[in-house]
């Protein structure tokens, strides 16, 4: 797993940092003065959630891709390679639209798009081994929460 958990963990981190560096400025500005759902979990919250859920991206997904290799599923693999990559770019990309941007309804189809990529993903780790896609599962999960949180806030704030 060492070679796919290389891999893994180093788009995995881009996509954190880019995140992060995106969002950097709007979180201490611009998000403070903006309307948001009683729902909404402290800032603290955001910071824990993600790098714990970027660590089970990383790990599970290279797992995944031993697998499928070691099953010698070589396409399967090479797929589940390129829905991580699409789904890593929708990642960063949300925190661009949303803090940098501040594109509400924009950041919303992006969310929406990144929790259907998070499903797909959570699918091709299952199809693996379920365990894997038992893994992942809350990576989707908080997406779509993540979804309806933003278009709330977009909703309060047209």
């Amino acid at each position: 797993m060492r070679k796919a958990l290389v891999g893994t963990g180093l788009a995995t981190a881009a996509a954190a940092v880019a995140g992060a560096m995106s969002s950097r400025e709007g979180v201490r500005g611009w998000y403070t003065t903006i309307r948001k759902p009683s729902y909404v979990p402290p800032n603290a919250v955001f910071p824990i959630a993600w790098t714990t859920l970027y660590a089970d991206i990383a790990v599970t997904s290279a797992a995944a891709i031993d697998r499928l290799h070691a099953d010698g599923r070589r396409s399967e693999a090479n797929a589940f390679i390129a829905a991580l990559g699409v789904n890593l770019v929708l990642n960063g990309g949300w925190s661009w639209i949303f803090f940098t941007k501040r594109r509400l309804a924009v950041a919303t189809v992006a969310a929406a798009a990144l929790a259907a990529s998070s499903a797909d993903l959570t699918r091709r780790a299952a199809a693996a081994d379920l365990k894997l896609g038992a893994a992942l599962a809350p990576y989707p999960a908080w997406c779509t929460f993540a979804t309806v949180m933003t278009g709330d806030i977009w909703r309060l704030n047209r």
